[in-house]
C-alpha cells in the first residue's frame, strides 16, 4: 500500500531531502519523480559510492552526457561522498538539470559546502509517518509502543516488530557511526546512546551520564552532537524570557521516533500500560514529535521550546509564532483531564500574561478549565499545527 506523504518537493528546483534512514526518501523521489525522466544515483552502493570517491569530477561528465529527456539527478545518501557538492554546485549554474540529493547524516556534509549551495537547492526534512497521514491504519498504542517508521506497519506480529528495531539500532551504529569514523572506540558510544534514550526527553546532566558511562562531560557533549547530525534527534532548548520565577535553560533531547528510541534504550520487551509514568512520557513523545513535523511541513518559522522553573514547575511545549500570541501546550495521557492534574500549568501560564494555553491529551471531550483549553490531541494538532490559513483558503 502507497500512502501519500504530507512533503511534496517541488519539481523545478534543486534539493535536498534531509531524514533519518527507513522514513521513507527513496520511495518518496519514486513517487515524485519517474524513471524515464530522473538518473539516480545511489552511494549506498559500495561500487558507484568509490567511483565518485575517487574521481568526483566524473559526474559532471556524466550530466553532460545525459538526454534531454534526463531533468533530474537523484543523489541518494550525498554525506557518502561531500566532494561532490562542489560539482553539483557547477552544474547547477551550467546547465539546466535538477539535483535531488537526499541525505541521512547531515555531519559530513557541513564541511563538504552544503552552504555553497544556498539558495540553490531548497532544504526539506521528511520525518517517519504522521498520524494524518495514516489515519485509517494507526492505532495510538502501537504508535506510543513501535514507533511510526514506514517498515513497522509492513508488520503485523510483535516480534517482527522488535526484531526491526533492534536491526536498525545495529545498522545505525555499525553504518552511520563506525563506518563513517565518527568515533574513535564504538563501545563507549554504544553505552552513551543506550543512555541517552533511557534519559529522552528529560533534561540533560552531562555530568552524571558521563559518570554513568565513563566518560568526560565534553566527550557527552560531542556525542550527543553526533546524534543530532546523523538526524537519530533533536535538541528542544529551554525556553528563555524575562519570566519572574527563575528558569531551567539545560536542553532536552528527543530520539526522532518513540521505537527507535525504546529499541535503543532496550526497553522494546516492555509493554507499555495507560496510565503508568512510562506510557505519559511515550504519549508526551509522541505529540511533541507529530508537532515537529507539522511545523517543519507548514510553519517553519515557529520556534519550539518547553520551560521548567527552579521549583519543578514545567510547560511541555512552548512555541513562538511570528505575529501571534505565544502557545503553551501541556500534553497529558490521560482520557479524563481534572484541574488537579493541570494546576501548574494554569499557575504558570496565568502569569505569564497574553498567550493561548491549551492541553492535548486523550481526553475526548474538549473543554475549558479556567483560562485553559483541553483538546483532543488529533483535533489540537490540526488546529494549531495543520495546513497555514493562507493554504485553507
Amino acid at each position: 500500500m502507497v500512502v501519500e506523504r504530507l512533503l511534496k518537493l517541488i519539481k523545478n528546483h534543486s534539493c535536498f531531502l534531509f531524514g533519518p534512514r527507513g522514513v521513507g526518501k527513496s520511495t518518496l523521489i519514486k513517487h515524485t519523480f519517474s524513471e524515464n525522466s530522473a538518473l539516480v544515483l545511489n552511494l549506498l552502493k559500495t561500487e558507484i559510492r568509490e567511483r565518485f570517491r575517487r574521481n568526483p569530477d566524473e559526474l559532471a561528465e556524466i550530466v553532460k552526457g545525459l538526454p534531454e529527456t534526463i531533468t533530474h539527478v537523484v543523489i541518494d545518501e550525498v554525506q557518502k561522498v561531500p566532494q561532490l557538492l562542489d560539482v553539483v554546485h557547477d552544474l547547477i549554474e551550467s546547465t539546466s538539470k535538477y539535483f535531488i540529493m537526499t541525505g541521512s547524516s547531515a555531519r559530513k556534509l557541513k564541511a563538504g559546502g552544503v552552504n555553497l549551495l544556498a539558495g540553490r537547492a531548497f532544504v526539506y526534512h521528511l520525518h517517519p509517518f504522521s498520524f494524518f497521514e495514516i489515519p485509517e491504519r494507526f492505532k495510538l498504542s502501537d504508535a506510543l509502543q513501535w514507533g511510526l517508521l514506514p517498515k513497522i506497519l509492513e508488520y503485523s506480529d510483535a516480534d517482527t516488530k522488535m526484531r526491526y528495531l533492534q536491526a536498525y539500532a545495529h545498522t545505525y551504529l555499525k553504518e552511520e557511526i563506525w563506518e563513517e569514523h565518527f568515533v574513535k572506540d564504538l563501545e563507549p558510544f554504544r553505552r552513551f546512546v543506550e543512555v541517552a534514550a533511557q534519559m529522552n526527553g528529560k533534561i540533560i546532566n552531562y555530568s552524571k551520564i558521563a559518570r554513568d558511562v565513563g566518560l568526560e562531560d565534553k566527550t557527552v557533549k560531542s556525542y550527543y552532537a553526533i546524534l543530532e547530525d546523523t538526524l537519530l534527534g533533536f535538541f528542544l532548548e529551554g525556553y528563555q524570557h524575562s519570566f519572574r520565577k527563575r528558569l531551567v535553560i539545560k536542553p532536552k533531547f528527543y530520539f526522532f521516533d518513540t521505537g527507535v528510541a525504546r529499541a535503543i534504550a532496550r526497553f522494546l520487551s516492555i509493554p507499555l500500560v495507560p496510565s503508568t509514568p512510562a506510557y505519559g512520557e511515550a504519549f508526551e513523545h509522541f505529540v511533541i514529535l507529530e508537532s515537529l513535523k507539522l511545523r517543519d511541513l507548514f510553519h517553519s518559522e515557529y520556534k519550539f521550546s518547553y520551560l521548567q522553573t527552579k521549583d519543578d514547575n514545567e510547560i511541555d511545549l512552548v512555541v513562538e509564532r511570528p505575529g501571534m500570541p505565544i502557545l503553551f501546550i501541556e500534553i497529558k495521557s490521560s482520557t479524563h483531564v481534572t484541574k488537579e492534574m493541570i494546576s501548574s500549568f494554569i499557575h504558570l501560564t496565568k502569569d505569564y500574561g497574553p498567550c493561548e494555553a491549551i492541553c492535548l491529551s486523550d481526553d475526548p471531550l474538549e473543554k475549558m478549565i479556567e483560562h485553559v483549553r483541553i483538546i483532543p490531541w488529533k483535533t489540537g494538532l490540526k488546529r494549531y499545527f495543520g495546513l497555514p490559513i493562507e493554504s485553507k483558503r
